[in-house]
């Protein structure tokens, strides 16, 4: 708000630039002609300029004061180089020039402190401070800070209100490391990736610090630099060309020149690359200074005064270095609600009725308008605290007038204060502040300096003295008791003045003419302001001069409290100072109505959303100058979308508020429809302001936050966002309707129409006529929004609704922040909702995640409209946790992939969930075995369309249809038909054309449907489930419901509560003939886990047409390739974030198709359909009562939680030994030692090999002694080609029958094979290839059929015999038992029988498809006999011999040992788990290998087999260092964690590396078994309530989506998170926090985080590991094995949560006792700590004497106070005060009980007093 004129100055420097240009020119070609680096004659002979060799872009320039010659230059001791480019500096510095470092300390490790002294050099300005202290704080993770000051004087440094040194240390690694250069003096600041980046390097020019010249440059990563203000950027990224950029406060037009503005911003953000990482730069200093952006690139900063006081923060992305830089400077403000509509404005109406005509006029017109402004003319010759009684007679009176119709009113108010008097008195507000010495003075302390400003002679309050803030505190109560208004804006702060300095002048001194002036506008310091010599409470204005402003705000805020009480208001400023938007808004100051200030107003409010101040605008249509009505209508369009949305123009100016240009003009049209879209969307915009306020979000936003990856976004400064989900693309120039924009890699929607547009990542030409803006919708977002009104007061009574944008995914998020608006400190008293909305699998979730405010207008949600929709949906319900209800057809509509819900009448602050029902064709492959083509396809009678995905499938009605349907209160009975209409699929596969259905209730969260031949018995899945002795009966108590579709027939389930359909077999294709099979379902959601033995990428499946083949084979895991065991289980997530899990109890050769509709289609060969559902409704739940059904999982010895070691290749037991040996010398924890099959003799079962390994059994007897244990390998096939009497085993299993034979009826021989026993008496030739060696040197080999109650018994003879009479040993490990044969099917591999078995008619997709099921394994046409006698084929039974083979094992190994052992068998199958761990096979020395290997284990943990583990370092191929040390951190944290791999490979165990892998491998190990004790306790939850053990993240968290698809992280049960590093070279893992506090295993710290992935520091020593807060785990100090440690005291980690609370509990037995827990001889214990206070209370205590406990060492994490007693108390014991230590920067305090001997079988209560 200015006068357009121009100093005497500006005109003079107008009339003499081109003399200056001539001269420039001439000067130019006159001192060209000297040479680099050389001296003429003259000048001082002991300089000689030490000049570098380097680019022209990194020359730092010596000579920033202008007028450089060659003499002069080597004066400074600098380097002379003339060039023909005039911008690159010719004189530049030499070497000779800086600091260097005298001392260098750190007083811990977070500081470093350093002495600089000045190198010998002239002087630029003269004044070199000779000493310097450099000091650092790591003050977070991302923040550094580092100042340099004089050593011996104190300086002035900003006294800013919010930035203050920090107490506290980070709490995680840091992000940065910090390396200084000792001379010349220099740092470098390298972000901690791998490998490290520089991000900040000084040593491209010196340190110069004179008193009043203090110089640092900085070579930069890159060139996108963004930031340094206030300015005209015209474009948002900088030019790096030699650009210099001054920084001083001042009135000045933004007119496009370089010269300051009204703000003082030294801060800069840098996007290092396509990766997002970025950081920021912040100069903490309020002197004059300039900064030069130059090509290196790099940065110069100049300033002169103060000191240099930077802070670098580092984020990984744009938007979280504003985070970072919010948090030092202070969090933006909320804005009232009201604030956000629409403002209207201009300097100079008139008089107040020229005011109401305008508002009237646009009331009429129904324009969205919130606010009215009056300038400098409503005073009283423009004093401020007064009004005009004549022009503005009535404006008391004038806010009553706005708020009649839910309108605002302002006031402006300028700082100066007129020295004249009142038309009719004295000036009181004058004469109040001359009482109390409010004003800026001369420099002697006490004489106000005089000013000219608006009013005339004026002094100036000096905001940073009390007593002024107490005055203009009082001044704005008093003037808002006469002239009642709603907010403050405050102008001319920079401070601005009309005579140069003051109305005396200013003296000759070194502050006003310093040394160096900085390039800012008239080059003179007081040029419209004030003197610099002029003084403040906070020192010389040449100090605090731009600091001016700052100090306003804060006066005015204080103000504002004070006059406003409970009411926000708020308070927006011209001037500004980085911290200010924690207080106060901005504009973007006096433009003009021109098409260049439209354009750059853009880049204007994206600096000040880097710069926190996010409530930010420019004048709309223009300050000065007439608008055209094409520049207004533009303006107004894009103006509708400035957070400060505000049409102001200057004094004598045509008007141009909308309504002044007609009723019927495109001006007032165009602004009315953006300003009620922008009204629409204020929830929204509120949100972002929230956001901004608490996690220091922008609101108007660069496109390059959101697409950093994508460099075409990272210049984009014509288009900006609102957040992350709003484009506008304005016009931007005149007679333009079509615009090149950059439309983002993503999906976008058209606002307007909600059209979907093709167009992504690439740029357009954007039709936009004169009545259209750009605005685009992004996929992915939720958006709040509510019905438009023509003010704020009317539209919050609105009802609110939901537009949701559909992402690639069919995805989207948002939120929604609601408070009455106008409160002050909501967010801090908690009065305000707060809602989290998201969208998956077509699943609306409204959740509430704070409910602190109710509306007083009971507003309610009442559209909803979804873009993207790709269908109709049959269905929509919306569910509010109790009730589910379905929306009329009236209440939807449906066009062109939008989905319009209305009439919803959803309550704000409820949770909802609303669910359409979009059913895709399922398209279920009718060709599943391949080779279509049309002919083949139609002849089945299925559809052909080469567009499709299958391209051959089913048409809508093929299947079964339901003949007959029987209800009864325990389940429903149906018979169904095959649809004739449609030919036989298979004719060597006879279709079964009557079936039946039978669905059992069996309880309240479970249910069966079985469909099988009623007329002829087919073979069954001969495993006896544990299933509910009675149905459930009670429709009630079922949590689901079954319907039955009928044509085609399929079995519909039903959650309630939730109404989704989680089973749907509906749909075309269902077959059941004698060798196949076929069922399709569709899936609730993409989202399913399980399905195995196969290798897996992702633990959740893709189902882009993934098909998996299910057949137990001897196949080392890899991609779709079925191996030893088989899983037909899955878990499904629903959209409501519910699980099931479902099971198809069949043993046949079958596979599993993924589609994406979603659907699930199965293929088996045989058997029948037995499938089996559980409800969960929890992840865990679900795993829960899979167990229950199917068997609880074996609780192991608790020995075999150690660390174990096997190698398939041990050459004698002379190697064992001296492994044994140096694992002890290292120290290293360790169990189990392992022999595989070369103990035996030619590898046959129950034999030694007395030549190699005679020794061996002695060996084993000491090992044991000394608390080891062994396991020995037993594989099935048993050796045929003895010499009679020689080999037990063999005869007695001839006399037993205990081997599988053919059926009678084709021979009475047994079914040969070959495995690995070789022939007596033979050589083995290893260099012939493996099928001669097979042929030529391996034995005959019979399989016991285990099925047999005869087998389990032989099998048990030949084990206890074994034990007792050759070696003993603590557990069995079974391989090759799927079964593995060397032949395929038989010796000959002539396999005797049907064909069909061997080859049938349909092959799912296994491992050598086209050799036949028999490859690598028996003939299915064998026969095996079950224990009643029933014969089956090996073809039915095959994938249960493993399975059938461990528990024989199991009960052989307990009845020989008498202890509980542990078991670990190769193939199994559902309920394997309840005798047996798993191995997850041969797997390969590979990095994906650790990936994979966790994967295997969260599988195998849901399929109830919780002892499992991978062969640690790789079981094939040669393993790696790196690879195998990140592999023993992976394994360490394995239930069974065994280092095992093959014959002919180099050995990888931990003594094998040398003696940092085995410190490295020690360490880790410590930590394992430090934690045994909470691992043996989930190992006994698992054995009784069937948890899991190694846990999927989603288990804990499901209602965060991002844990469903984590697959590189996973918790040992509840409380402990792993993060492995799984890839070569990283010394960072990106890993997920869930929100809460986490604890850091390794140093106690507390983690907060709010759901987050963030980057973890992981050197090659160490895995991350966190304890969540809440949870309390065991420990004891660990020890050579679980002998010793088991010995040791119980020790507590106690992590606590916010609330000062923690449980947790303990499980402890003799460690091998059989049936302890069913026998009760064991303790459960549980801890609980509240109130400071841990307790223990005991469920079973029936632990014999000798296995008791000791409590010894207690640590808490997250005790915030100081600690000064800890008692414990007993019962019938005196309380007892414990020794404690508490580190109160870690929070931790360690108790220690150990002097009470208290054994844990006993209460206890030990409580810690706080200061």
């Amino acid at each position: 708000m200015r006068k357009r004129h121009f100093s005497g100055l500006e005109f003079s420097l107008m009339v003499l630039f081109s003399l200056v240009l001539v001269v420039a020119v001439a000067m130019i070609v006159l001192l060209a002609t000297g040479e680099p680096g050389t001296m003429k004659e003259g000048s001082d002979p002991d300089i000689v300029p030490e000049c570098p060799n380097i680019p022209e872009g990194e020359r730092v320039d010596c000579f920033p004061d202008g007028s450089a010659s060659q003499q002069k230059c080597l004066e400074r001791g600098c380097c002379w180089s003339p060039l023909s480019e005039t911008n690159v500096p010719w004189c530049f510095f030499s070497k000779n020039h800086g600091y260097s470092v005298i001392s260098e300390s750190k007083p811990d490790s977070t500081h470093i402190e350093a002495k600089l002294t000045r190198m010998d050099a002239p002087s630029l300005f003269g004044a070199d401070i000779k000493e310097l202290t450099f000091s650092a704080e790591m003050q977070t993770e991302n923040r550094l800070r580092f100042k340099i000051t004089d050593a011996n004087q104190a300086r002035f440094e900003v006294p800013h209100e919010h930035v203050q040194s920090l107490s506290d240390t980070p709490s995680g690694p840091l992000k940065y490391r910090l390396e200084l250069i000792q001379k010349p003096f220099g740092l470098k600041v390298w972000r901690t990736t791998s490998p490290e980046k520089l991000l900040f390097d000084t040593t491209i020019g010196p340190l110069v610090f004179a008193d009043q010249y203090l110089q640092l440059s900085a070579k930069l990563p890159s060139h996108n630099i963004y930031g340094l203000g206030e300015h005209v950027h015209q474009t948002f990224r900088h030019d790096t060309n030699w650009r210099t950029w001054p920084i001083f406060t001042r009135d000045a037009f933004p007119n496009g020149g370089t010269h300051n503005l009204y703000g003082h911003y030294p801060y800069f953000t840098c996007l290092e690359d396509a990766s997002g990482q970025s950081f920021g730069v912040f100069l903490m200093n309020s002197n004059a200074m300039e900064v030069t952006v130059q090509p290196a690139p790099a940065v110069t900063f100049r300033t002169i005064g103060g000191v240099l006081d930077f802070y670098i923060l580092v984020g990984e992305t744009p938007e979280r270095v504003v985070d970072e830089f919010t948090k030092l400077i202070g969090r933006p403000f909320i804005p009232p609600y009201w604030s956000l509509g629409f403002q209207l404005s201009r300097w100079d109406y008139g008089s107040l009725e020229e005011v109401k005509k305008v508002v009237e006029r646009n009331r009429q017109a129904g324009l969205p308008y919130d606010v009215q402004y009056t300038d400098i003319d409503y005073m009283e010759n423009k004093k401020i605290f007064t009004y005009d009684m004549e022009k503005f007679a009535e404006l008391p009176q004038f806010a009553d007038y706005m708020h009649d119709k839910g309108q605002k009113y302002i006031v402006i108010l300028d700082p100066a204060v007129s020295t004249g008097q009142r038309i009719n008195g004295p000036y009181e507000a004058l004469e109040r502040g001359n009482a109390a010495k409010a004003w800026v003075t001369e420099p002697d302390g006490e004489t106000p300096l005089l000013g000219e400003v608006w009013p005339g002679e004026t002094v100036f309050p000096d905001y940073t003295n009390q007593a002024c803030i107490d005055w203009w505190v009082d001044e704005i109560s008093r003037f808002h008791k006469q002239v009642k208004h709603d907010a403050l804006w405050i102008d001319m702060n920079e401070v601005a003045n009309f005579v140069k300095g003051g109305i005396k002048g200013c003296a000759d001194n070194k502050l006003n003419y310093p040394p160096f002036t900085p390039s800012i506008l008239d080059d003179l310091m007081y040029s419209k302001t004030l003197c610099m010599d002029a003084k403040h409470k906070w020192g010389n204005h040449y100090d605090v001069h731009s600091l001016y402003g700052y100090s306003m705000v804060l006066a005015t805020d204080k103000a504002s409290k004070a006059t406003f009480g409970t009411s926000r208001s708020m308070v927006f400023t011209r001037s500004s100072f980085p911290g200010v938007g924690k207080y106060s808004g901005h504009w973007l100051g006096d433009n003009g109505a021109n098409w260049n200030d439209i354009k750059w107003a853009i880049p204007g409010m994206l600096e000040f959303n880097l710069f926190g101040i996010p409530y930010i605008g420019a004048d709309i249509c223009g300050f000065f100058d007439d608008s055209t009505e094409e520049l207004c209508t533009r303006w107004m369009q894009v103006g509708a979308f400035y957070p400060f949305s505000r049409n102001h123009n200057a004094q004598g100016y045509a008007d141009q508020d909308p309504a002044s240009y007609g009723l019927d003009s495109l001006v007032l049209n165009t602004s009315r429809h953006y300003l009620n879209i922008r009204y629409t969307l204020l929830p929204y915009l509120y949100t972002l302001f929230y956001k901004a306020h608490v996690n220091g979000e922008t609101v108007v936003r660069p496109m390059m936050h959101e697409f950093y990856s994508d460099s075409e976004t990272w210049a984009v400064h014509k288009q900006f966002m609102w957040g992350a989900h709003l484009l506008i693309t304005p016009v931007l120039d005149p007679g333009v309707e079509f615009v090149e924009a950059y439309i983002p890699d993503a999906i976008w929607y058209n606002f307007e129409t909600g059209e979907k547009i093709t167009d992504r990542k690439a740029t357009i030409q954007m039709a936009l006529p004169e009545d259209t803006i750009g605005l685009h919708l992004r996929g992915g977002g939720i958006l709040p929004v509510q019905r438009p009104d023509v003010t704020t007061t009317y539209s919050r009574r609105h009802p609110m609704g939901l537009i949701v944008a559909l992402n690639d995914n069919k995805a989207a998020s948002g939120e929604l922040f609601w408070d009455d608006g106008d409160s002050r400190d909501t967010v801090a008293s908690g009065d305000y909702i707060h809602y989290q909305f998201s969208v998956s699998n077509d699943v609306l979730s409204m959740q509430v995640a704070h409910n602190g405010y109710r509306d007083p207008n009971n507003l309610k949600f009442e559209n909803i409209t979804v873009l993207g929709v790709t269908a109709a949906p049959a269905v929509v319900t919306v569910s509010d946790g109790n009730t589910v209800i379905s929306l009329s057809d009236s209440q939807i509509q449906y066009d062109k992939q939008v989905l319009h819900l209305k009439n919803l009448e959803l309550e704000l602050g409820k949770d909802y969930t609303v669910n359409w029902d979009v059913k895709i064709p399922a398209n279920i492959d009718c060709y599943p075995e391949g080779g279509e083509d049309q002919a083949k396809c139609e002849a089945r009678g299925c559809i052909w369309e080469l567009s499709s995905i299958p391209r051959c499938y089913y048409s809508e009605n093929h299947g079964y249809i339901t003949t007959s349907k029987v209800e009864t209160l325990s389940g429903i009975t149906v018979d169904i038909d095959r649809n004739t209409d449609f030919p036989s699929q298979r004719s060597r596969s006879r279709d079964i054309s009557k079936l039946r259905v039978e669905i059992t209730y069996l309880s309240g969260r479970s249910l069966r449907w079985k469909i099988f031949d009623p007329e002829n018995a087919r073979y069954e899945v001969p495993i006896p489930l544990n299933l509910p002795a009675a149905p459930e009966t009670q429709e009630n108590n079922r949590h689901y419901r079954v319907q039955i579709n009928d044509k085609p027939f399929g079995i519909q389930v039903i959650r309630k509560g939730t109404e989704e359909v989680i089973w749907d077999s509906a749909v075309p294709g269902f077959t059941f003939s004698d060798q196949f099979l076929q069922i399709s379902t569709r899936l609730p959601t993409e989202y399913v886990y399980g399905f195995g033995e196969t290798e897996h990428p992702t633990y959740k499946h893709s189902l882009n047409f993934n098909k998996y083949g299910l057949f137990a084979k001897d196949q080392p895991p890899g991609y779709k390739l079925n191996s030893y065991g088989v899983h037909p289980f899955y878990m499904g997530l629903e959209k409501s974030k519910n699980a099931h899990g479902v099971l198809l109890l069949n043993s046949n050769a079958m596979d599993v198709t993924f589609q994406p509709n979603p659907t699930l289609t199965y293929h088996t060969i045989g058997g029948i359909l037995d499938f089996y559902m559980v409800m969960g409704p929890t992840p865990e739940e679900v795993v829960q009562q899979y167990t229950e059904m199917i068997g609880r999982p074996v609780l192991p010895a608790y020995w075999s939680l150690g660390f174990q070691l096997c190698r398939y290749g041990y050459s004698n037991d002379t190697e064992i030994a001296d492994l044994y040996r140096d694992m002890k010398a290292a120290q290293i924890p360790y169990d189990v030692q392992y022999a595989d099959i070369d103990y035996m003799e030619r590898q046959m079962d129950f034999t030694l090999d007395q030549e190699n390994f005679k020794g061996l059994p002695t060996l084993v007897d000491q090992m044991r002694a000394e608390g080891m244990r062994f396991i020995f390998i037993l594989d099935p096939a048993i050796a045929g080609n003895e010499t009679k009497g020689s080999y037990p085993a063999f005869e007695t299993g001839i006399q037993k029958d205990v081997f599988i034979k053919w059926p009678p009826e084709l021979s009475n021989d047994i079914v040969w094979g070959k495995v690995w026993p070789d022939y007596p008496n033979i050589t083995v030739d290893n260099s012939l290839d493996w099928d001669t060696q097979v042929e030529q040197f391996r034995a005959f080999a019979a399989f016991p059929d285990f099925f047999k109650n005869s087998t389990a018994e032989w099998w048990g003879e030949q084990i206890k015999d074994f034990y007792n009479n050759i070696i003993k040993f603590d557990g069995l490990w079974i391989d090759m038992n799927e079964p593995a044969s060397f032949v395929h099917g038989t010796v000959g591999e002539n396999c005797l029988g049907n064909k069909d078995l061997e080859d049938p008619p349909y092959m799912p997709p296994l491992e050598s498809m086209q050799r036949g099921l028999k490859h690598k394994t028996l003939c299915m046409n064998s026969e095996q006999i079950l224990a009643d006698g029933t014969r089956v084929k090996h073809y039915d039974v095959h994938n249960l011999y493993g399975w059938a083979h461990t528990k024989p094992t199991y009960d052989a190994l307990l009845s020989t040992t008498g202890k509980r052992g542990v078991i670990v068998t190769r193939s199994t199958y559902p309920s394997s788990g309840r005798w047996a761990g798993h191995w997850l096979g041969d797997n390969y020395s590979a990095w994906d290998q650790l990936l994979k290997s966790i994967i295997g284990m969260m599988e195998f943990s849901i399929f109830g087999i919780p002892y499992t583990g991978a062969d640690i370092c790789g079981f094939f191929n040669t393993a790696e260092y790196e690879m195998c040390l990140r592999w023993m951190q992976l394994g360490a944290f394995y239930p069974f964690s065994r280092n095992h791999n093959t014959i002919n490979m180099p050995r990888q165990d931990p003594v094998a590396w040398g003696p940092k892998f085995a410190e490295v491998s020690r360490d880790v190990l410590n930590i394992r078994y430090t934690l045994l004790p909470y691992l043996y306790t989930l190992m006994y939850e698992a054995h009784v309530h069937g948890n899991t053990v190694v846990r999927p993240m989603l288990h804990e968290f499901v209602t965060d989506e991002k844990t469903w698809g984590i697959d590189k992280q996973f918790l040992w049960g509840p409380a402990l998170l792993i993060t492995p590093a799984l890839d070569p070279g990283v010394t960072v893992v990106k890993g997920y926090l869930p929100n809460g506090v986490w604890y850091d295993y390794h140093t106690g710290k507390a983690i907060r985080t709010v759901g987050e992935f963030v980057d973890m520091d992981t050197p090659l020593e160490k895995i991350n590991l966190h304890v969540r807060a809440g949870y309390i785990l065991p420990w004891q100090k660990p020890e050579n094995n679980t002998h010793y440690s088991r010995q040791n005291t119980l020790g507590l980690i106690v992590a606590l949560n916010d609330g000062g609370a923690a449980k947790g509990s303990l499980f402890w037995d003799d460690g091998e006792g059989i049936d302890t827990v069913q026998n009760g001889k064991y303790l459960l214990t549980s801890f609980s700590v509240f109130d400071r206070t841990l307790t223990s209370e005991f469920s079973m205590n029936g632990l014999a004497e000798a296995d008791r406990l000791t409590l010894g060492v207690v640590r808490v994490w997250g005790v915030t106070s100081s600690v000064t007693q800890v008692t414990m108390e007993v019962d019938g014991k005196p309380d007892a005060n414990l020794d404690f230590k508490y580190n109160s920067e870690t929070q931790e305090l360690n108790i220690d009980a150990s002097s009470q001997s208290h054994t844990i079988n006993n209460h206890f209560k030990i409580t810690w007093n706080t200061t």
